[in-house]
């Protein structure tokens, strides 16, 4: 008798790993979106440490008035999906600043805070990717880290394009914007 319980045993523990390994139809035409999320859920639990003064890299926002804009180059990072991600400081003309952690998806055209910073200590934000609207988003992605769509290769092209004044691509320059040895 216990010898024809192994068998049905072995055949039922196979069929039910073969379930886990089908996807349905709405895992299969989700997948991406899915993966995608995968990836937000990971960055809002993952900050960089608090930026320091002597990494800030200044951006150029125009109609910005008296703020200045500047990155962190010791926080970019790139992610799965075409996403870089950054600490960004806005600070006003009288010295008040906001810090912030955020990303851009590349291919989609779209932004997402991460977290703010508050009295030294990162406070994770709800915030969904949303659509460019802010002129500093527009400008940080179009100009230095998704130039003509496309996400920065690696940190230290992002850290060129800030250092230069904007990526070479969005200045039209057809020519690899990372130097070859």
């Amino acid at each position: 008798m216990k010898r024809a319980l192994v068998p049905a045993f072995a055949l039922a523990l196979a069929a039910c790993g073969a379930n886990e390994l089908q996807k349905s139809d709405w895992e299969i035409q989700n997948q991406d979106r899915l993966a995608r999320e995968a990836v937000d859920r990971e960055a809002v639990s993952q900050f960089p440490p608090a930026p320091r003064a002597a990494n800030l890299k200044a951006f150029e926002v125009e109609g910005a008035g008296a703020f200045r804009f500047y990155v962190d180059a010791a926080s970019i990072s790139l992610a799965p999906g075409g996403v870089v991600r950054y600490t960004m400081v806005a600070r006003s003309g009288s010295g008040a600043e906001n810090v912030s952690y955020e990303g851009a998806r590349c291919p989609t055209g779209e932004h997402r805070t991460y977290a703010v910073m508050s009295a030294g200590a990162w406070r994770a934000t709800a915030a969904p990717w949303r659509a460019l609207s802010q002129p500093w988003d527009v400008t940080l992605h179009r100009e230095y880290f998704c130039a003509q769509g496309v996400p920065i290769r690696n940190v230290p092209e992002g850290v060129r394009a800030l250092e230069q004044g904007g990526h070479p691509f969005h200045k039209g320059f057809a020519a690899d914007p990372v130097p070859r040895r």
